[in-house]
């Protein structure tokens, strides 16, 4: 029996994926930069239909994230298991460095972080050998000297799994597959046969992405080149092909003996990527001891077969349907009835206090006086764009949204590019409603209306491709607020950086704390 993943696996703002395989099951994880809880943590048994089971970093001790840009804080993940503890390592770039946590069980709870004295550069992995070793595997500048943009080296040294600490000597093994290549990154050390391999990305993260493999007998090299290298690119495929960047793999095996590979991508619209890089998945075979991807097609396709049996999650005994959604499904929230948020809602960044807590009345979200523009943590809470085409509805109570507090909803690049909707309370059963469009840092009011609304607003935002409309619906009348908005301005290509957008519901005031916005609901439908 054999199922059929289509791709991309894991929808919407999945990048650096790595996957764990043990005993059957497979264990996704992915970067999430400055969004709090991080590194979702996904699980399958047969890679098509997956469940998110919990975050890596879902404390606030765990997660520094001061000041954190969007594409700051938390860079690419690596899962690993051994002895049954299942490792995590990763890079936060805005506090400490490369740290591990660890846990009894992948759906937690995760350890404090152990910083890694000595461990410089982004990107970490590990790798447990079989005689029990574990070594550290990297990216840091070139120790020879920075002679371009990128130029950086691909480094390994033996870790004491058990004090968490870098020991004996460091070694630089590998610079790329290409002379002078920029940016060899997200290494992974495997090992097959009597070759340990060591496959990274390289050509950076955007349209000259690509995925290279090296190969040696003895751990610290010296490795030799693959002649097929890269092994799984899109970049000759022209500007125009509809899945982009392809790159930053990890390999797997299942207990059948099939190999696969996930490695991210985008699926851009027109030239502009708005859901950021996503997780794909492709097959792998072996030739030559070494490794060959799609073998006859040689690019990403839309299908892959796996042999495994179907298996899905709402029919697992183990599937929470009160904490947890089926990734890139369609979804209501009806917040009074739940106990707690599905471990897919994320906060920007983190702070001293909860910004947000449910209770018999819906969703309550604490006004702040940090805004979407500020890079702190405003009063925001989301969940990920997961299609092209949209639609997205929130339910909110309008009593309190006075004296200079106003909440909605917002549609998030970056601080310096989202739209949002605000609503606040003028009195005689009526709310007004603007809908600003910042771009580069400067707030442009785009929709302006005093709408009537007995104590309760809907709030209704639809997607179309790379054009957005927001509308207002309130004792049964629908108002337009905003149609036919350019939402190019909040792609990757204009406003830069590794994240994809998400979506949610805001609070904001001029003083901070000054109560709560009550969401009754959130309705996400595609």
């Amino acid at each position: 029996m054999s199922v059929i993943a289509k791709n991309p696996i894991m929808p919407g703002f999945y990048p650096d994926p790595s996957l764990l395989a043990v005993d059957g099951d497979y264990y996704l994880i992915n970067s999430t930069f400055a969004y709090f809880p991080g590194l979702p943590i996904m699980h399958s048994r047969d890679l098509v239909h997956w469940e998110q089971i919990g975050n890596a970093m879902h404390r606030q001790s765990q997660l520094p994230l001061p000041n954190a840009g969007h594409s700051a804080g938390l860079f690419a993940p690596t899962m690993r298991y051994y002895n049954g503890t299942y490792y995590v390592i990763c890079t936060n770039v805005s506090f400490g460095g490369n740290y591990i946590v660890t846990a009894d069980n992948p759906a937690g709870p995760w350890s404090e972080p152990h910083y890694l004295k000595g461990a410089d550069g982004i990107d970490p992995s590990l790798f447990f050998d079989e005689d029990g070793r574990c070594y550290y595997i990297g990216t840091h500048p070139n120790p020879e000297g920075y002679s371009y943009n990128g130029d950086y080296y691909i480094w390994i040294q033996e870790v004491d799994i058990e004090k968490f600490e870098l020991i004996g000597e460091v070694h630089n093994v590998w610079n790329g597959a290409m002379k002078k290549v920029p940016w060899p990154e997200g290494p992974h050390i495997y090992k097959r046969g009597e070759y340990y391999y060591i496959m990274h990305a390289e050509g950076g993260t955007g349209p000259e992405h690509a995925v290279s493999v090296c190969r040696s007998r003895n751990i610290f090299g010296p490795y030799e080149n693959n002649y097929c290298n890269p092994i799984l690119t899109h970049r000759h495929l022209g500007q125009k092909y509809p899945i982009k960047y392809v790159g930053h793999a990890d390999l797997f095996e299942t207990p059948n003996g099939e190999w696969y590979m996930v490695m991210l991508a985008v699926r851009p619209l027109e030239g502009y990527t708005t859901m950021g890089r996503e997780t794909f998945l492709a097959k792998v075979i072996w030739e030559n001891d070494w490794p060959v991807v799609n073998p006859g097609v040689g690019i990403l396709t839309d299908e892959v077969e796996i042999d495994l049996p179907e298996w899905l999650p709402e029919n697992d005994d183990t599937f929470d349907t009160s904490a947890n959604c089926v990734p890139g499904s369609n979804r209501t929230y009806r917040f009074a009835s739940m106990k707690k948020l599905g471990d897919e809602f994320m906060v920007l960044r983190n702070s001293e206090k909860e910004i947000v807590r449910l209770d018999e009345e819906g969703c309550k979200l604490a006004f702040r006086s940090v805004t979407l523009k500020d890079q702190d943590r405003p009063g925001y809470v989301c969940i990920r764009q997961q299609h092209h085409s949209f639609e997205t509805e929130v339910v909110l109570a309008t009593d309190n949204l006075t004296d200079g507090r106003r909440a909605g909803m917002a549609y998030v690049q970056s601080n310096t590019y989202h739209l949002r909707t605000e609503v606040s309370n003028i009195g005689s059963g009526k709310v007004n409603c603007q809908v600003i469009l910042c771009q580069n840092g400067e707030d442009q009011i785009i929709g302006n209306a005093d709408v009537s609304a007995d104590g309760e607003i809907s709030l209704l935002f639809t997607v179309t491709g790379l054009t957005c409309a927001m509308y207002a619906v309130a004792d049964g009348r629908q108002t337009a607020l905003a149609e036919n908005i350019d939402v190019r301005n909040l792609s990757t290509e204009v406003a830069g950086g590794f994240v994809g957008c998400t979506v949610g519901m805001y609070a904001v005031a001029e003083e901070d704390y000054c109560g709560e916005a009550t969401f009754r609901s959130l309705r996400y439908e595609a």
